[in-house]
C-alpha cells in the first residue's frame, strides 16, 4: 500500500530553515514498531502519521516519533501538521480556519491562517500547563555536561530548573550567546548529569542583548530522544512558560516572547509564545509559528 506524506519546514517563512518534518497523511493499518521504522528511515526529529479522527468533533488523531521514541506531544509537529492539513483543506486558498488536533497529551486546539498555496501560520494552546517535575540541577553539574565554566550558568534569576508542558526538559540559563554557542552535550558527563530522566533532553537557553520585548535565543539538545540537536522544540518553549514563570518578574496580563533557535546550526526558527497571567498564576498559554511546505511523495513500502 501506497502512502503519501510531505515534508515542511517549521518555524519558518523560508525553506531549507527551520525545522524540517514529514508528515504521513495515510497511516491506516500501521503498528507502533512500523511507525517507528518510518520515522528512522525519515530520519528527521520528527515525523507525525495522521488518521482519522475517533471523533468526528477533531479534525485528526495523530501520532508523533522522533527517530528514537514515540512523543506525547510536540510543538512542530503539531504547527506543521496543523497548517498541512488548513493547506490541504482549503487548497491553498488564502483563509483562516480552526479544528482540534488528537495527540497522546489530549486534543490541541489550533488556528491557522492560510497564507499561499504551500504556506501558513498556526498557533495551537497548550493542552497542558507547565509543571515542574524536579529540581533544578547543580551548577556545577551542567557546567560539566555542557563543556561551560560553572561561572557561565545562570543569568538574572535565571537558575536551571526542571518543567514539562507535556515533555519533561531540564532547562539551563546560560549568561551569553557565546557561551550557547558553545555549549556542547560532553557526552558520558552529559548522560550522567541528567541520568534520573528517562529521556536526558536539555534546553538551554539565553537572553538576547538589546532586544525589544523578551526574546532569547536557545538550543536543545536530546539524545535521550535520538535527536543530537533540535533546530525548534515547541514541546521545550511550553515547559520554558514555566521556567520564565519561576524565574522572570512576569506580572499579570499577557505576555508575548520570542524565542530564536537553530541559529547555529544553520537552520534559524522563530517560535511565538504568548502566556497570559491572572493573580500571580499562568492561566493559558499558546505557541505559534509559520510552516512552509518543502516536498511531496509517497511510501511505496
Amino acid at each position: 500500500m501506497s502512502r503519501r506524506y510531505v515534508t515542511l519546514d517549521v518555524f519558518t517563512k523560508k525553506p531549507f530553515t527551520g525545522n524540517p518534518l514529514a508528515v504521513v497523511l495515510d497511516s491506516q493499518g500501521l503498528d507502533t514498531d512500523e511507525m517507528q521504522t518510518i520515522a528512522k528511515e525519515f530520519n528527521l526529529s520528527e515525523t507525525v502519521f495522521v488518521a482519522p479522527p475517533t471523533d468526528p468533533r477533531h479534525r485528526a488523531d495523530i501520532r508523533i516519533f522522533t527517530p528514537g521514541r514515540e512523543l506525547p506531544f510536540a510543538g512542530h509537529p503539531t504547527v506543521g501538521t496543523a497548517v498541512l492539513l488548513a493547506l490541504l483543506d482549503r487548497k491553498g486558498e488564502k483563509g483562516a480556519v480552526a479544528f482540534g488536533l488528537k495527540e497522546q497529551v489530549g486534543v490541541v486546539p489550533c488556528a491557522v491562517e492560510v497564507e499561499s498555496a504551500v504556506m501558513g501560520m498556526a498557533r495551537f494552546r497548550l493542552p497542558r500547563l507547565p509543571t515542574t517535575w524536579g529540581d533544578g540541577k547543580e551548577t556545577s553539574d551542567c557546567a560539566w555536561a555542557l563543556g561551560l565554566d560553572p561561572k557561565e550558568i545562570g543569568f538574572d534569576r535565571h537558575v536551571p530548573s526542571r518543567h514539562s508542558g507535556g515533555v519533561a526538559y531540564d532547562l539551563l540559563p546560560v549568561a551569553s550567546l557565546d557561551a550557547l554557542a558553545r555549549s556542547k552535550p560532553q557526552g558520558e558527563a552529559f548522560d550522567k548529569a541528567f541520568s534520573d530522566s528517562d529521556h536526558p533532553a536539555a534546553y538551554v537557553y539565553a537572553r538576547v542583548p538589546g532586544a525589544t520585548g523578551l526574546r532569547f535565543r536557545a538550543r536543545m539538545f536530546g539524545p535521550g530522544m535520538g535527536i543530537a540537536e533540535d533546530p525548534a522544540t515547541g514541546s521545550a518553549v511550553a515547559a520554558f512558560a514555566g521556567t520564565l514563570m519561576q524565574c522572570e518578574p512576569l506580572g499579570d496580563g499577557e505576555h508575548d516572547i520570542v524565542i530564536e533557535q537553530g541559529v547555529e546550526m544553520g537552520r534559524p526558527s522563530e517560535i511565538a509564545l504568548q502566556m497570559v497571567i491572572e493573580k500571580g498564576a499562568l492561566v493559558s498559554a499558546e505557541i505559534g509559528g509559520h510552516a512552509i511546505m518543502v516536498s511531496r511523495g509517497e511510501l511505496l513500502g
